[in-house]
């Protein structure tokens, strides 16, 4: 073999070692914080007017206090507030607005969820 043919060889063993299969596609890790497929959640959202029927607004403070010893000790997993404003149409065909919060939960599709958003309901009236 001459110094060419060698040189070409050994060019073309450089260049072809590059070419090399695909590796074979992974599928994606499970993320450890997914939920598993047979454990549905449910979102509700509740929406709580700031307006008493008669006397001062609840303040933010008292609010705080309702979700802090009310809601969280039943959802435990987390929740979230939102600030709102809420709009309707009076008997008397006035429109009527009021500040209002919106509480959004991702929970079990379970029966101890449901009396919880229940209780929740029923302790802010």
């Amino acid at each position: 073999m001459s110094f060419k043919q060698g040189a070409v060889a050994l060019v073309l063993a450089g260049i072809l070692s590059g070419c090399v299969a695909p590796a074979a596609k992974r599928a994606p890790a499970a993320d450890a914080n997914a939920c598993p497929a047979d454990n549905a959640m449910v979102q509700t959202t509740l929406y709580f007017g700031l307006s008493r029927p008669a006397g001062k607004d609840i303040t933010a403070q008292e609010w705080q206090q309702f979700v802090d010893r009310d809601v969280t000790p039943r959802f435990r997993d987390g929740l979230t507030v939102f600030d709102a404003r809420g709009q309707w149409l009076g008997n008397d065909g006035t429109v009527a607005r009021e500040q209002s919060k919106a509480l959004m939960l991702i929970h079990g599709k379970d029966e101890k969820s449901e009396e919880g958003i229940e209780a929740l309901r029923t302790t802010y009236k």
